[in-house]
């Protein structure tokens, strides 16, 4: 148990950015063709007790195990889903901006600071990293950088336009910058492992959340 708790990955948490993904669409769903929401409520719901489980098993491994957790936020491939944590923090005050408008605050006010932090770690090290390779590079590396697009979606709600307009153009311009660097990558070096083939309906998000 103690090992499976060492090797257990960060990017577990993209699972709560599928579902409160999900949650998300099934509100506007509900607002577009029926007149309850209680379904994407309900995945809301389902989302925030997924994030709590996992922060509280991610949490144990980092008191236990936090050369492990250095290791695989210092990793070329690995680091990119550091960022799921803050990005599903966002995801989830979308999902409660309606039915919970304090809870939502204060989740928008967690995330920003959050992944504005992590996005500067990753420049940095994607600048200042010496042992980097085109093969290390996936459409897993949008999620700290282009994530910042998701901001603006509650925060216009929670704060001031600018603050909103600062995050969507980092995420806008970073998006043009690594789409053009990954289709490189797929087209003229190794194909994609296996294993991060899934990372593809990544290139989805950025556009569908910008426009």
């Amino acid at each position: 148990m103690d090992s499976r708790l060492k090797n257990l990955p960060i990017a577990f948490f993209s699972t709560v950015m599928g579902l409160s993904g999900l949650a998300i669409a099934l509100q506007r769903a509900g607002e577009l063709w029926a007149p309850s929401a209680a379904l994407g409520n309900f995945m809301a719901l389902l989302s925030g007790l997924v994030f709590g489980v996992l922060l509280l098993v991610y949490g144990l491994k980092a008191l236990r195990h936090w050369p492990a957790v250095i290791d695989e936020l210092s990793d070329p491939v690995k680091m990119s889903f550091g960022a799921t944590v803050s990005v599903s923090l966002l995801l989830l005050s979308i999902a409660t901006l309606h039915s919970a408008p304090t809870l939502s605050l204060v989740l928008w006010a967690t995330g920003v600071p959050l992944h504005l932090v992590y996005t500067l770690y990753v420049l940095n090290t994607w600048i200042h990293k010496t042992d980097f390779d085109i093969r290390h590079i996936s459409p897993a590396w949008f999620i700290p950088v282009v994530g910042n697009i998701l901001v603006p979606v509650a925060g216009v709600h929670h704060a001031s336009a600018e603050i909103s307009w600062l995050f969507f153009s980092i995420g806008l311009l970073f998006w043009l910058v690594l789409f053009t660097i990954i289709i490189y990558r797929m087209i003229f070096h190794h194909p994609l492992p296996d294993k991060l083939l899934p990372t593809l309906f990544i290139l989805i998000s950025p556009p569908a959340v910008g426009f």
